[in-house]
């Protein structure tokens, strides 16, 4: 018998993996991640402000949007989900409902961040952070709420670009005692401070490797050496995306056709076998509907 994607999850998120793990802002991003070879995704806040409303990453999203995008892409996929629920959209009482709601969805982790309301994405500037022992209760709420208890409760830091690398260990450290059952210390700013989070403050880490953003991008083998269990690229999928749309998009404008664009535009084909178009035709015929195709 196959684990359920909450016992896959803790099978292989460890110390030292060095997983990658992509994030998807939508099912259909999910899709393509799964079809990759990829054994975990990240449900990104930032991929759904980004694709769902066109807007930065600076706490637009609500608790609904997030759960219907959550529910959408465990229709479609089978890999474990770890879903970015930001501060837990409130208090700690506010964090018990989102870790209920992700839950039933179909999440099998959640990520709770001690930014205050409204967040910002963890590489911009000029952050605020609530108290340490706020958020600690918030980690013992997330705790407590979930029903399942092979769902993941992930704690993550943005001390490092307030405080320092010393408050951020501090929180981490503070977050495990609470309960949470992985750590995740956002944006620091050189190699040595990655090998220094995992050795300062053992345990079971994410790390999140953001292009253009404050991290160096190390490979998984190195992270996987210095004891991180994931690595995130969480927005790779959604930056590569923008950056071929605005490709094509532009050409067509320009040249009036897509000829001499075709190398990065997937065929009508392709995109109908990702969709599982063969599945729903399948379908049709068993129930003795209209051909879908």
């Amino acid at each position: 018998m196959s684990l359920s994607p909450s016992k896959e999850l803790r099978r292989i998120f460890v110390p030292g993996a060095g997983l990658v793990m992509p994030g998807a802002g939508n099912a259909l991003t999910a899709r393509v991640i799964e079809a990759t070879g990829h054994k975990v995704m990240l449900v990104s806040g930032a991929a759904i402000a980004n694709n769902y409303l066109g807007q930065p990453d600076i706490g637009l999203t609500s608790l609904n949007e997030l759960v219907n995008h959550v529910a959408n892409m465990r229709n479609v996929v089978n890999i474990p989900l770890i879903v970015d629920c930001d501060t837990g959209f409130g208090n700690a009482i506010s964090v018990r409902q989102t870790v209920r709601a992700v839950e039933r969805a179909g999440g099998n982790a959640v990520l709770i961040e001690d930014q205050s309301f409204p967040k910002r994405c963890g590489h911009f500037n000029n952050h605020e952070i609530i108290s340490k022992d706020e958020m600690v209760q918030k980690v013992k709420a997330a705790v407590d709420a979930r029903i399942d208890g092979d769902l993941m409760i992930g704690a993550r830091t943005d001390a490092r670009g307030i405080d320092g690398l010393e408050a951020a260990f501090d929180r981490a450290c503070a977050y495990k005692e609470a309960g949470a059952d992985f750590l995740f210390i956002e944006a620091p700013q050189s190699a040595d401070e990655l090998a220094a989070i995992t050795r300062e403050v053992p345990g079971l880490h994410l790390c999140n490797m953001v292009i253009g953003g404050k991290t160096p991008l190390l490979h998984r083998d190195q992270l996987g050496a210095m004891g991180y269990g994931i690595v995130a690229y969480a927005n790779a999928a959604l930056q590569a995306a923008l950056l071929g749309m605005q490709y094509v998009l532009q050409h067509l404008n320009d040249k009036g056709s897509i000829e001499g664009a075709e190398e990065k535009i997937m065929m009508f084909k392709e995109r109908q076998a990702l969709l599982n178009g063969d599945f729903y035709a399948d379908l049709a015929t068993r129930y003795g509907g209209r051909p879908q195709q």
